[in-house]
């Protein structure tokens, strides 16, 4: 009830979007809140993307754990 999903379905549905861009953390909880918005949208809704993940500007890559190269790697784009 406090994040308001319905009335972002709601409108999403009412409105002419191009796209959703979900602006989740990075948790297993904003995954999670991710998925459900998307399942609740369905397949024939706008297109739907995630802000990009992986490594963080200052950080150091010895401290990255698999995950977080995984998203870096997926997410990387060209110099």
């Amino acid at each position: 009830d406090q994040l308001t999903i319905q009335a972002l379905v709601d409108r999403v549905r009412r409105g002419k979007f191009r796209e959703l861009i979900m602006g989740t953390n990075p948790t297993l909880e904003g995954d999670g809140t991710a998925l459900y918005i998307s399942n609740l949208l369905g397949p024939d809704s706008i297109p739907m993307t995630r802000l990009a993940r992986g490594i963080t500007t200052g950080s150091v890559l010895e401290f990255a754990n698999k995950e977080i190269l995984a998203d870096a790697l997926a997410g990387r784009q060209k110099f």
